[in-house]
């Protein structure tokens, strides 16, 4: 058993089908959603609104626009795309036929959208913005995540993200198959070398942070020798995140992790640093259950998905 997954969700890259009950992507509520789109609608509208199409498009011409994908991926952000153009005209009418979560091969229609030719026009830059940024992340988690499906290795993103967009991003994770680690400061303790610096010994530090948060929430540590690992193991923390070690010493790690505890697997160890896709597979396989990539959502490439009218 892994213990403590800080807000885990183990779900695996599947071939064009939504993912199973089991493996539940659950959507961020429009009440969430809604305030963001708004927002970013507000930044592309400016002062004086869509000039362009106001000034060549009559006020009550229709249209009805596909949003389509120029490649192959993973898809999310098909509610952010749904109420940026909902936003500019609620009788729009969106409909999906792909959901967040599923595969798409190029050329493949994710929704047509229908309504007010002005207010289309107004939105699309904004929810190709969010659907293009949230989808490469989702393909790329995803394509890390088919790497090292053998292993049954949780691909784990970090708060490495663009500010404000965090809540977007980490969704994208769990879309592409990935793992959550801490969403804020205020999810668990992850207690690293410069806490370490001025709080004394890892002993010490683990002791304190458990006192202070009680049973409820994940002590985790971040260790770069084996000699720090064996230490913490002995304070019992319950999620160790292995810094910037080879492949011969991740191996180590993750059986001392595994079996020098009172239970099999009841440390979760984590390996970080700088890991990139081409090394993925050799550290899966040393034994960790789970390996942290900060690229996922500091620099995926964005899918390209367009809007297509039809003539």
């Amino acid at each position: 058993m892994k213990f403590c997954p800080i807000g885990a969700t183990s779900i695996f890259f599947n071939k064009g089908n939504p993912m199973s009950s089991e493996n539940t992507l659950f959507p961020l509520p429009d009440t969430l959603l809604r305030p963001m789109v708004e927002q970013a609608l507000s930044e592309d509208l400016g002062r004086r609104g869509d000039i362009t199409s106001a000034a060549v498009i009559a006020p009550d011409k229709t249209a009805k626009l596909f949003l389509v994908s120029r490649e192959d991926g993973v898809i999310a952000g098909m509610d952010l795309a749904r109420l940026a153009f909902q936003t500019m005209d609620p009788s729009v009418r969106f409909q999906a036929e792909i959901q967040d979560g599923q595969t798409v091969r190029a050329g493949q229609t994710l929704a047509a959208v229908e309504g007010n030719a002005r207010a289309l026009l107004a939105a699309e830059r904004t929810a190709l913005n969010y659907l293009t940024h949230l989808s490469g992340i989702a393909t790329a988690t995803a394509r890390a995540v088919a790497e090292v499906a053998e292993y049954s290795t949780d691909i784990v993103c970090s708060r490495k993200t663009i500010p404000l967009l965090r809540v977007l991003q980490k969704y994208a994770v769990r879309a592409g198959g990935g793992v959550n680690h801490r969403m804020g400061l205020d999810d668990a303790v992850l207690i690293k070398d410069n806490h370490l610096a001025y709080c004394g010994s890892i002993a010490q530090a683990v002791q304190q942070a458990k006192q202070a948060v009680g049973p409820l929430t994940c002590v985790e540590i971040e260790v770069d020798t084996l000699a720090q690992l064996d230490e913490a193991i002995a304070a019992g923390a319950e999620r160790i995140l292995l810094d910037n070690m080879n492949d011969e010493t991740l191996k180590e790690a993750a059986n001392r992790c595994h079996t020098q505890t009172a239970h099999p697997h009841t440390v979760y160890c984590e390996a970080s640093g700088g890991i990139g896709f081409d090394r993925l597979k050799r550290v899966a396989q040393t034994g960790v259950d789970g390996i942290a990539l900060g690229y996922l959502t500091h620099s995926s490439r964005s899918l390209d998905i367009g809007l297509d009218f039809v003539a």
